[in-house]
């Protein structure tokens, strides 16, 4: 593996390792990222390609309409130029130039053809009467004009010859303002103008939206008008008509007079689905604005491509998510072997270190012992004895170190096993007493030894030697860092005054002082004997672990150091 490989390599494992749980989400949101892009962008050609779609339609449709419109417009037309040479527009005549168009094979959307002759209010009686030989069902002009107006335009005659049709016969289209409008602008331009949104009075009751393509029709070479010749629409027919022919799916569409408003709507074709897509043309249809709006049917609903997309790139998000956590676990674990190996390492080490300063100190307060024993006694029997009894002592204490895993220990534990020995002995009464203190090893090795000492000297000399004696050790903490242990003796033989200092008295007053690193008060009182400890408290982090502490290594010099406390003066 080349080094620039392996420098990456634990990067990665690093990074795995301080943010196990970061490193899967951020991949997660990464890919998830990278797919929301990939679906906005199929999206946005999606919409790109509908609304392509949708100005084409809206352009077909528009288109369609238009020519439908000039279609209508070339009917008029000629329809115009033949009534102008015509001294008057009989039913006969009319009827023949409409079926010569033949608009029920040709033309779709058109209500027809009609004739609206231009009239006077003086001309009404002598029109009907007219009309009525000729076709019969036309009553009267309605609404009826008043006798001032010069302008009255009834529908006179209308093609094909339908009952729907005959509604509006009669009907003076100059009553209503949107038709005069209409017929005043075709008068003006001489060309065929369509009128804004109305009901035909084909309708009957009804409100359905229609408008009228109008064409004036004037006297040959004069600007006096004859008539109008119009075509009727009803809106939703006429864009059905295109609708239909243009087959545009499932898009919707609306048809407008003017502007795109709500009110100016003529007829619409609603989508499947509505959208809010939309694809405007405007056009002319007879010398009057109209506007096309084709609405796109997708929806709002993500494209095939888009949703497949999606459920890939989250499945993958997923499936690297959860690879990304299976490794994260992996070099977590590999690094938390890793560290336990080197702590274990560490302990072991650590424990050597501290085992050797241990069995060095045990076995310097040996030899000490050993030899102070031996300066004492007088003959081999009392050698063994004293020295049996303090190596047991050290030995308890040990035990009750090793049982705490040479952490802390309470006195009270010291100072029960010390004074188990005594506890059966009806004789006397023992007494121990105090708060729950822990103490260090090495100081609960010093407390055990005092303690051995005072004890074994009560039941050789003092209140542990008859009957009747007590002995009570009590403890208390008098500052949190320092507690202080009282033995007191009574009960017993009055304690001599004229005595040779032993090795009890040695072992207290300087092995045990120097140990706990405080005083010992050791007094002989005729009552009893007494003795005040203080014993340091200290916290675990000051003794855990020796390794780790500067200068925490006990030498070989220790047992000659505490050789040395001891070559102070031999008796008291």
């Amino acid at each position: 593996m080349r080094p620039s490989d392996a420098s990456t390599l634990r990067r990665t494992r690093r990074w795995l390792v301080s943010y196990p749980r970061a490193v899967p989400v951020a991949i997660f949101f990464f890919i998830a990222a990278i797919t929301g892009l990939s679906v906005w962008a199929i999206e946005r050609g999606e919409q790109a390609a509908e609304q392509a779609r949708l100005a084409k339609s809206a352009q077909a449709i528009a288109s369609a309409l238009d020519r439908r419109g000039n279609t209508t417009s070339s009917y008029l037309r000629a329809g115009a130029a033949l009534f102008a040479t015509l001294d008057g527009v009989e039913a006969p005549v009319f009827r023949r130039f409409v079926t010569e168009l033949r608009l029920d094979a040709d033309y779709r959307g058109s209500e027809g053809i009609g004739w609206a002759e231009h009239l006077t209010a003086s001309e009404i009686i002598a029109f009907e009467q007219r009309v009525q030989a000729g076709q019969p069902g036309v009553n009267s002009v309605t609404p009826y004009p008043p006798s001032d107006r010069d302008n009255i335009v009834p529908v006179t005659y209308l093609q094909p010859d339908t009952q729907r049709n005959r509604r509006a016969l009669g009907f003076d289209m100059w009553s209503d303002s949107t038709r005069r409008i209409a017929m005043q602008e075709a008068v003006r331009a001489v060309r065929p103008t369509a009128s804004g949104k109305v009901v035909l009075k084909q309708e009957g009751s009804g409100d359905a939206n229609g408008f009228l393509v109008y064409m004036p029709v004037f006297q040959t070479g004069t600007r006096d008008l004859k008539g109008f010749i119009y075509s009727p629409f009803s809106a939703q027919d006429f864009l059905d008509s295109v609708v239909t022919a243009e087959d545009i799916g499932d898009l919707g569409v609306q048809l407008y007079e003017g502007s795109a408003q709500p009110t100016n709507l003529l007829a619409s074709v609603p989508p499947a689905t509505a959208t809010g897509w939309y694809s405007t043309v405007e056009f002319r249809l007879a010398s009057r604005p109209m506007i096309v709006q084709v609405e796109s049917a997708q929806g709002s609903a993500l494209s095939f491509l888009s949703m497949m997309t999606l459920l890939f790139g989250l499945a993958v998000a997923s499936l690297s998510m959860l690879v990304a956590r299976l490794l994260t676990q992996q070099a977590y674990e590999d690094q938390a072997s890793l560290d336990y190996f080197a702590e274990q390492n560490l302990i072991r080490n650590s424990l050597t270190r501290e085992l050797n300063h241990r069995v060095k100190n045990t076995l310097a307060n040996v030899l000490s012992i050993v030899s102070l024993t031996r300066r004492r006694a007088s003959n081999l029997d009392d050698f063994a004895d004293g020295l049996d009894g303090r190596i047991r002592a050290l030995s308890a204490t040990h035990d009750l170190l090793t049982e705490s895993e040479w952490g802390t220990t309470p006195i009270c534990d010291v100072v029960g096993t010390e004074m188990a020995p005594y506890s059966d002995n009806g004789d006397t009464t023992l007494v121990m007493d105090g708060p729950s203190v822990e103490l260090a090893p090495g100081d609960a090795l010093s407390l055990g030894l005092a303690i051995h000492e005072l004890a074994t000297n009560a039941s050789k000399y003092g209140a542990l030697s008859q009957h009747g004696g007590k002995v009570s050790v009590t403890w208390s903490l008098v500052e949190d860092n320092l507690a202080r242990i009282e033995w007191v003796e009574s009960g017993g033989p009055p304690v001599s005054q004229i005595r040779k200092r032993g090795f009890g008295t040695e072992l207290i007053e300087k092995i045990v002082a120097h140990e706990l690193q405080h005083p010992v008060e050791l007094e002989f009182a005729v009552d009893g004997v007494r003795c005040q400890m203080d014993v340091p408290v200290r916290k675990p982090s000051a003794f855990a672990l020796r390794a780790h502490q500067k200068g925490g290594v006990v030498t070989e010099g220790s047992a000659a150091q505490i050789d040395d406390i001891l070559a102070g003066p031999r008796t008291h």
